[in-house]
């Protein structure tokens, strides 16, 4: 159960001052943040030979080989991505640099159908995740869960649930800290859904709708919950009833959502 934010950039690379590094790694990173992935790979190929910079040049040129293949699909970059953050020594990379490059292992995994090792990778970005905004954390903390719904929905449905726990447990320590964390209210719901516990599902997306108003993005996680709970919960938590009390029992609670959304708009 994948949002839509998984296909959007992460993080951009840390704007370092052009006093403070090369030209060619200053232009390098300012092509990357702009968008401008043909020309940052080709302007990181060429920092990349200065024995000062090359790790952080090649942290560039994978990071660009990355975002071109989340764009094109194209096998050639994946692989350039890997094979270039493979190379990075990160003990010669600043603290911000090493963020980022682990966040570029963990998507390079993701994008190899490796999801389990990539949550693990992401992980660790999570705990040097200090030096990242609110908004760009979200969207790590974004990449983790869908690295471990990607991996739960690969195993046999009874295996499934310590994998889900783990988002839930997640989700709950972020929302004490931040309620209105548009990722930590939607995984909460899914993560509880995925344990088999569709109660917890149902009042967590309850309590995210309300909590939506604490947050910037109230609208897409409203939407969002509403999807999972339309599309998701109310049809799984009434198959629980006897069959001849089903259809009522999901038009009660379409009727109670509808009811929540109106109080709380």
């Amino acid at each position: 159960m994948r949002r839509l934010v998984i296909t959007l950039a992460l993080a951009v690379l840390p704007a370092a001052s052009v006093a403070a590094q090369p030209a060619a790694l200053a232009r390098a990173r300012a092509l990357y943040n702009s968008g401008s992935y043909d020309a940052a790979i080709d302007a990181a190929a060429a920092a990349r030979v200065d024995p000062k910079v090359g790790n952080a040049a090649a942290l560039v040129l994978g990071r660009a080989h990355l975002e071109r293949f989340r764009a094109g699909r194209a096998v050639d970059d994946l692989t350039a991505a890997r094979t270039s953050l493979a190379a990075v020594r990160i003990d010669a990379l600043t603290p911000r640099d090493q963020l980022d490059l682990l966040i570029g292992l963990g998507q390079t995994l993701y994008f190899g159908d490796a999801f389990g090792a990539a949550a693990d990778v992401f992980d660790n970005a999570l705990g040097r995740a200090a030096a990242l905004g609110v908004r760009e954390r979200g969207k790590l903390l974004d990449w983790w869960s869908n690295a471990l719904d990607r991996q739960a929905q690969a195993r046999p449905a009874d295996r499934r649930a310590p994998v889900y726990a783990r988002i839930v447990e997640r989700m709950e320590s972020e929302l004490r800290d931040d309620p209105g964390s548009a990722v930590a209210n939607y995984w909460l719901v899914v993560g509880a859904r995925g344990t088999g516990d569709l109660d917890r599902a149902w009042d967590a997306a309850f309590a995210g709708w309300v909590r939506a108003a604490l947050g910037p993005d109230a609208v897409s996680l409203r939407a969002d919950l509403d999807r999972v709970v339309m599309d998701v919960l109310i049809p799984e938590r009434a198959r629980m009833r006897p069959v001849r009390e089903q259809a009522d029992g999901a038009a009660a609670m379409r009727a109670e959502w509808e009811k929540l959304k109106m109080d709380w708009k």
